[in-house]
């Protein structure tokens, strides 16, 4: 099983100014549904609220049967971004969001990864209590971290004070996923493989950089790998980067390597794989409305189409 802890809101969408529509969303959220979609058992640990926008979520979230944990729907109001697509599809974001945690969290036995990121590990109050969750797992050394920092700074506030936070849950981290733009805010002018490489230093295994229509690019241990992106008609962006991390999740999941020691191990031909499948799945992503990641017969039916191996080991 994989634990997701975060956000779970409504992305209220319009294009170049027109009547918004709400689809469910929240970067955590999302991947959870990613992951869920391909075959991964999901627990979530979030929180909404039992107003319109929350059942929406709520019934999202059960028809792509992601465990929620008790205590995630609340009195309060739901959490919403305001996501403007601009002609080629990519969104501009503002936010009404409000970030706690239910207490107390408790992560189920049978975890073999918790994955955060975003909103959830840098908005008080419930960023603190995100980071000793994270820092429990980490010392545990049998739980797999997965971290994206996902940064939205009109959210995150001062840069020095975020990008101190980020390195800190980096370090705390297994595997981290963060996409270019990410770096370029937290690090003005330097470039991506520098970043990710200091990254990779800082304790995970593997670090990957997605840079959307660029591809993307990983480094372990042992060395680095890229990826193209698939060639793909563009309806929107939304959701992509957390379709990317599912998909990336759920390879490792496939090919046993769902685990701090196995991962430490990775070879920069495996990594290029693993960064192959999870383009596919950002891909299928952009290429319909909204966060709506494949399913796992959808991807399989892509790879069969086009040509792609299908790996086995599923477990």
């Amino acid at each position: 099983m994989i634990t997701v802890i975060g956000e779970a809101l409504i992305d209220l969408v319009s294009v170049r100014g027109g009547e918004p529509l709400a689809h469910p969303g929240g970067s955590p959220a999302n991947v959870a549904v990613g992951l869920s979609r391909l075959g991964v058992p999901v627990h979530l640990i979030t929180r909404h609220g039992r107003d319109p926008h929350g059942a929406l979520l709520a019934a999202h979230l059960a028809a792509s049967t992601v465990e929620v944990a008790p205590g995630s729907a609340h009195a309060g109001r739901t959490s919403v971004a305001r996501a403007d697509l601009d002609a080629a599809g990519a969104a501009t974001y503002t936010f009404d969001i409000a970030w706690e945690l239910p207490e107390p969290i408790r992560v189920p036995a049978t975890t073999r990864c918790v994955h955060t990121g975003s909103i959830a590990a840098t908005l008080a109050p419930g960023a603190d209590a995100v980071r000793r969750v994270l820092a429990a797992e980490h010392a545990s050394g049998t739980t797999l971290v997965s971290y994206d920092p996902n940064c939205r700074p009109s959210l995150m506030g001062d840069r020095e004070r975020t990008r101190t936070r980020i390195e800190s849950l980096v370090a705390l981290s297994d595997v981290v996923k963060v996409s270019d733009e990410d770096l370029e805010w937290l690090y003005p002018g330097r470039d991506f493989v520098a970043a990710a490489d200091a990254w990779r230093t800082l304790g995970p295994s593997l670090v990957v950089v997605t840079r959307g229509a660029e591809g993307s690019y990983g480094v372990c241990r042992a060395g680095h790998a890229t990826a193209p992106a698939r060639p793909v008609r563009v309806v929107d962006t939304v959701g992509a980067g957390d379709a990317y991390t599912a998909g990336l999740l759920d390879a490792l999941r496939r090919r046993n390597l769902l685990d701090p020691a196995g991962i430490r191990d990775l070879d920069p031909t495996t990594l290029g794989t693993l960064l192959a499948d999870a383009s596919v799945v950002a891909a299928l992503t952009c290429s319909r409305a909204g966060a709506n990641p494949p399913t796992a017969a959808e991807l399989s039916a892509y790879r069969r189409t086009h040509g792609l191996s299908c790996e086995a080991g599923r477990e």
